[in-house]
């Protein structure tokens, strides 16, 4: 059974899944930071908002109003109340659009290398330089 196992995991596709999983992990983190150190201060610098995980709506406010920063998220929620996060959501879908962008960017590259190389396999080899000289020949012959 052991045996087996090890046939199942390493097998290629299985190797490919994993080493896919970790970039794809890794590509995630990075997304992130692009998203929220570097695109988002410039995004909510045109909108005026100083950062957009900080836009909200107050559902339901929390019983010691007087006492919590009601312009944080963070603080809302800790004092009871409940918020509704909807810049964080534009954060996640920005990331999201980028994460796709760079896919389709990535699928489109692979399709057009892999339809060049099948266009080179299927081309067949026309007669070579000596055949058509030997044609020539034999053609002048007659």
């Amino acid at each position: 059974m052991l045996k087996e196992f090890k046939e199942f995991a390493m097998k290629g596709n299985m190797v490919d899944l994993a080493v896919g999983f970790i970039l794809g992990a890794a590509f995630g983190t990075v997304i992130t930071s692009l998203v929220n150190d570097l695109l988002m201060p410039v995004v909510s610098s045109l909108f005026g908002a100083p950062d957009f995980t900080n836009l909200f709506a107050v559902l339901k406010e929390p019983a010691n109003v007087a006492e919590v920063n009601m312009q944080s998220l963070d603080a809302v929620r800790e004092a009871g109340g409940v918020a509704l996060a909807y810049g964080s959501f534009i954060n996640a879908l920005i990331a999201f659009l980028i994460v796709s962008f760079a896919l389709f960017l990535v699928i489109k590259g692979i399709n057009k290398a892999k339809k060049k190389q099948e266009e080179e396999v299927a081309a067949p080899a026309g007669p070579s330089q000596e055949d058509l000289l030997a044609e020539i020949r034999d053609l002048l012959k007659k």
